[in-house]
């Protein structure tokens, strides 16, 4: 049974490897990893703000995903920006292949008039892709009966230190006190990212985000007050699309969140938001043929830190993004 599962789990991704090829390593608390998912949106707290982000995607599988993300970015009223820098680390098939990356994030501040504003932002990184040749196996290695017991004669042919390639982003966000939409392109320049000999470029990735902050009813004697916010993702890249929906509901300094994402998965989340500290837990269920029975679902959690600043313009306009 176990030989069976394990067939059955390689056919699954055989089968889904076309739609997944060329993916970037994604977040499902899209917002708890704002300068990751738009660099306008960096300096939009009007302080300092850290983030910290830990994605687990298929720990069921020996070849699970696992994604960490650090950043901090900063508003400074005198240039009338924010400026941010942002660490990732994705790892595939137990460290088979892994990507880091340190970027640089600058975005403007822009009042159209009393109600909008606009904010531009780019993102430079360096990013690093390795494929640790000595965790691969080949088919001259097999004996028919006794296994994996042969050396290779399969040689590296891609450089020691893997590839390293500048990577160039760019993006706006257009938002009201309620409302706001957004707009980025990842992989401007369409690096090289071949581990290998030859070329292959990573094709750019188009993501659409749009949401709203609906209020109901008044504050209460706690100081609390409900709000539901509705939001949608679209992505684009080399072909796969991404269509996520969903609403996050926030009653004081909790939120809990419903995301369906694309026929694949089923998102939950919950955490809490003190206005200094934050935190958030989300489970993706597996809805498509890679269940949760195969694949573990995906499992994430993020940390966030606010800090005061003594000189944040009282005019600031926030933009209503959700938490998590």
């Amino acid at each position: 049974m176990n030989q069976l599962k394990k067939i059955l789990v390689l056919i699954i991704l055989c089968s889904t490897a076309q739609t997944a090829l060329s993916q970037d390593p994604q977040f499902t608390q899209f917002y708890a990893n704002p300068i990751y998912l738009n660099p306008a949106l960096a300096g939009s707290y009007g302080c300092s703000r850290f983030a910290l982000n830990y994605r687990d995607q298929w720990p069921s599988l020996s070849g699970n995903y696992i994604t960490y993300s650090v950043s901090y970015d900063n508003y400074f009223k005198n240039i009338k920006s924010g400026i941010g820098v942002i660490a990732t680390h994705d790892q595939q098939g137990q460290g088979t292949i892994y990507t880091s990356s340190l970027g640089l994030v600058y975005s403007y501040h822009l009042k159209i008039n009393r109600k909008f504003s606009l904010n531009f932002g780019v993102k430079a990184a360096m990013t690093n892709k390795f494929l640790d040749w000595d965790k691969l196996t080949f088919g001259d290695m097999i004996d028919p009966r006794r296994g994996f017991i042969y050396q290779t004669g399969d040689v590296p042919r891609g450089p020691e230190s893997g590839r390293f390639f500048f990577d160039a982003t760019a993006g706006m966000v257009l938002f009201s006190k309620n409302f706001f939409i957004g707009g980025v392109i990842n992989h401007l320049n369409m690096p090289d990212e071949s581990m290998i000999q030859g070329e292959s470029r990573l094709p750019m990735r188009f993501t659409g985000h749009m949401g709203a902050e609906i209020k109901l009813g008044r504050q209460s004697q706690y100081n609390n007050t409900t709000s539901i916010m509705p939001n949608v993702i679209y992505q684009y890249q080399n072909g796969f699309q991404e269509l996520s929906l969903g609403t996050y509901v926030k009653y004081g300094v909790f939120s809990v969140g419903a995301w369906y994402r694309n026929r694949d998965a089923f998102i939950l989340s919950v955490g809490i938001n003190t206005g200094k500290f934050k935190i958030g837990y989300s489970y993706d269920v597996t809805v498509s043929k890679l269940n949760n029975g195969v694949s573990g679902g995906s499992h994430e959690i993020s940390l966030g830190l606010n800090l005061n600043c003594k000189d944040k313009p009282t005019t600031f306009r926030t933009i209503s993004c959700p938490s998590f």
